[in-house]
C-alpha cells in the first residue's frame, strides 16, 4: 500500500510546506520505499510509496509532458497497459512504465471523468495548475481510503485520519452520529469519521474543487456497483453461467497478480482464499507463497484444510499461531485503524499480515466473496421475507417466548426472533435491522437523545444505496448529493422532522468546519419512496 496527502488553500495564501512534509511523514508506514511532495503556492500534494510496478521509476508525484498536471497514488490501475497504449496512439508520451503516470495523462483526455474509465483500486489527487482544479477520487468498491477536512479556508485529505490530526488546530470533537453509525454496526460509514471536523470520501464519488468556477466545491458520484436489474438477470443454463463465472474470476486474479514484486495469498481454507489459491496458482509466474493463522481452538482452526490446498497447488507455505497474548496487540491495532472499528478477525489479520511481510510485498484475499456471492444467512431471509413474513408476523408472540439461548448469535432461536420483529419491514430497514449489532434502544442510552432522529441511520444508508436495485428506488439526486455534504450525518432526518412538525428551523447546519449542505427543503420522510 501506498499513503497520498495534501493541503489546498482555498484563500490563495501559500501552503505551508511543513506540515504538507509532517503529515506525509505520518504515512511513512504506508509507503517505506520512498517520498515525494509537490508543493507550489496555494497547493502541495504528497505520497510515500510501496513500490509494486516500475520499482525504479514510479515514485511519486507524477506529471505530464509540462508540468502543468500533478498526481499522486495509493493503489493499483489493473488496466493500466491498455490504458497507456490507447494514450500513446493519442500522442501522449510517457516517462516511466509506472500505472501511475497513465492518470495524467488519462485525465488530460477526459478531465475528472477520467475515473469511469480506470480498473482498479485506488485513491488519488491530481492537481491541475491550468485549471486551477483539484481532483480526488476513490475507487467504486472503496478499497482505498480516501479523508478530507474544509476548515479556516483550507481543504485537506490523507489516506489516513492520522495524518489530518497533524494540522495546526485540528479539534478532536467525536461526532455522535459517527458513533451512533459504530455502535450499530461495528464501523463508520462513509461519509462519517469519528472526527466531526473529517470527513470519508465515498466510494465511487469524486471531490473536485473548481478555482476558475468560483472556488466551488462539489462531490459526484462516477460509479455504482449494483446488482442486475430483474429486467436483466441473465437465463442461460447453469453450466454456461458457471463457465463464464470462472473466467471472470480468473481474468480479475491475473489482473491482481499484475506486479514487479513477488504476490502471495492469505489461505484460510475456506471457499475464497482457496478458489484464490488455485487460480493464482494456475496463473502465476512461479509458486505462489501462501500464509495461514491457526488457532489452538480445534473448532476455529482451518489450518489442515489450507494445507491440503497448499499441497495440491505446490505453495510456499507459511503459517502462524494466534495465542492468548494476541491481546497485547490491541493499541496497535487502535493505532492502525485511526477510529473504532469492531471485527473479530482484525487481530489475526494483522498477524498474519505481519508474517506475510516478511516474504512478500502484495497478498490477495477472500475479502468480498461473502458480499457478492450471498453467502450470509441474511440474503436468505430476504428471499423469504415476501413469502412468509405474513406468518412470521403472526406467529411472532410465540416466537419470542422461545428460550433465549447463550451459546451463540447464531442459534434457531435468535435468527427466528430477528427474523419474526423485521420480516414486513421495507427491504432497507429489514437489512439494517438484521446487521444491528447495539440495539436502536441501548444506543439512544449510550448518546444523547437530541443528537439523533430516529430514522437517521436509514437516511444514511439511503443515501449510499439509493437508486440499488438491491434495496429498491432511493433519493434523488440532489438529495443524494446533500447527504455527502452534510457533516453533521443526522441533519438531514431531523429538518424532515421538524418540518413535517411545522417547526421553521434552519436549513444550514449549526456549526462551522465542513461544507454546508445546499438550502432545501428536506422531503417528506413518509412519502420518500424507500421501496422494499
Amino acid at each position: 500500500m501506498c499513503g497520498v496527502c495534501g493541503l489546498l488553500s482555498l484563500d490563495g495564501s501559500p501552503v505551508d510546506a511543513g506540515v504538507v512534509e509532517e503529515m506525509n511523514q505520518t504515512l511513512f508506514h504506508r509507503g517505506p520505499d520512498s517520498g515525494g511532495a509537490f508543493v507550489d503556492g496555494r497547493v502541495g500534494i504528497a505520497a510515500r510509496r510501496l513500490a509494486i510496478i516500475d520499482l525504479a521509476g514510479g515514485d511519486q508525484p507524477i506529471s505530464n509532458e509540462d508540468g502543468s498536471v500533478n498526481v499522486v497514488q495509493n493503489g493499483e490501475i489493473y488496466n493500466y497497459r491498455e490504458l497507456r497504449q490507447e494514450l500513446e496512439r493519442r500522442g501522449h508520451r510517457f516517462s516511466t512504465r509506472s500505472d501511475t503516470e497513465v492518470l495524467v495523462h488519462l485525465y488530460e483526455e477526459y478531465g475528472p471523468r477520467f475515473a469511469e474509465r480506470l480498473r482498479g483500486m485506488f485513491a488519488i489527487a491530481i492537481w491541475d495548475d491550468r485549471r486551477r482544479r483539484l481532483v480526488l477520487a476513490r475507487d467504486p468498491f472503496g478499497i482505498k481510503p480516501l479523508y478530507y477536512r474544509v476548515k479556516d479556508d483550507s481543504l485537506s485529505f490523507a489516506s489516513e485520519l492520522k495524518a489530518l490530526l497533524r494540522q495546526p488546530g485540528f479539534s478532536r470533537e467525536i461526532d455522535l452520529d459517527a458513533l451512533d453509525a459504530f455502535l450499530a454496526f461495528g464501523f463508520i460509514t462513509a461519509p462519517l469519521t469519528i472526527f466531526r471536523e473529517a470527513r470519508k470520501l465515498a466510494p465511487g464519488h469524486l471531490l473536485v474543487w473548481d478555482g476558475m468556477n468560483g472556488g466551488r466545491i462539489r462531490i459526484e458520484e462516477y460509479a455504482r456497483p449494483s446488482a442486475a436489474p430483474v429486467d436483466e438477470i441473465r437465463d442461460e443454463s447453469e453450466e454456461v453461467l458457471a463457465a463464464e463465472l470462472r473466467e471472470r474470476l480468473r481474468d480479475s486474479v491475473r489482473a491482481h497478480l499484475i506486479a514487479d514484486v513477488p504476490v502471495g495469498v492469505l489461505l484460510s481454507g475456506g471457499i475464497d482464499s482457496c478458489m484464490l489459491t488455485a487460480l493464482a496458482a494456475e496463473e502465476g509466474s512461479g509458486p505462489v507463497s501462501t500464509f495461514t493463522i491457526g488457532f489452538d481452538e480445534r473448532h476455529f482452526d482451518e489450518r489442515e484444510p489450507a494445507r491440503l490446498v497448499a499441497e495440491r497447488y505446490g505453495t510456499n507455505h507459511h503459517e502462524i499461531v494466534l495465542r492468548p497474548d494476541a491481546v497485547e496487540l490491541l493499541p496497535a491495532l487502535a493505532e492502525t485503524y485511526d477510529e473504532p472499528f469492531s471485527d473479530g478477525s482484525a487481530i489475526p489479520t494483522y498477524l498474519v499480515s505481519q508474517l506475510a511481510r516478511q516474504h512478500v510485498k502484495v497478498v490477495l484475499s477472500g475479502e468480498g466473496g461473502d458480499e457478492l456471492f450471498g453467502g450470509y444467512n441474511y440474503y436468505v431471509g430476504h428471499r423469504l421475507a415476501p413469502i412468509i413474513a405474513p406468518g412470521a408476523a403472526a406467529l411472532r408472540p410465540l416466537i419470542e417466548l422461545l428460550p433465549t439461548s447463550m451459546a451463540k448469535s447464531s442459534t434457531f432461536d435468535h435468527r427466528a426472533k430477528r427474523f419474526a420483529r423485521s420480516a414486513r419491514l421495507p427491504t432497507l430497514e429489514r437489512h439494517l435491522q438484521w446487521k444491528t449489532i447495539t440495539p436502536a434502544e441501548e444506543r439512544e442510552e449510550l448518546i444523547l437523545p437530541e443528537r439523533r432522529g430516529p430514522n437517521d441511520l436509514i437516511d444514511l444508508l439511503s443515501t449510499r444505496f439509493s437508486g440499488s436495485s438491491a434495496f429498491g428506488a432511493g433519493l434523488d439526486p440532489q438529495r443524494r448529493e446533500e447527504g455527502f455534504l452534510d457533516a453533521a450525518g443526522g441533519v438531514a432526518a431531523r429538518r424532515a422532522e421538524a418540518a413535517d412538525a411545522g417547526d421553521p428551523v434552519s436549513l444550514e447546519p449549526p456549526t462551522s468546519g465542513f461544507l454546508p449542505a445546499r438550502s432545501r427543503r428536506a422531503p417528506d420522510r413518509r412519502a420518500s419512496g424507500r421501496a422494499g
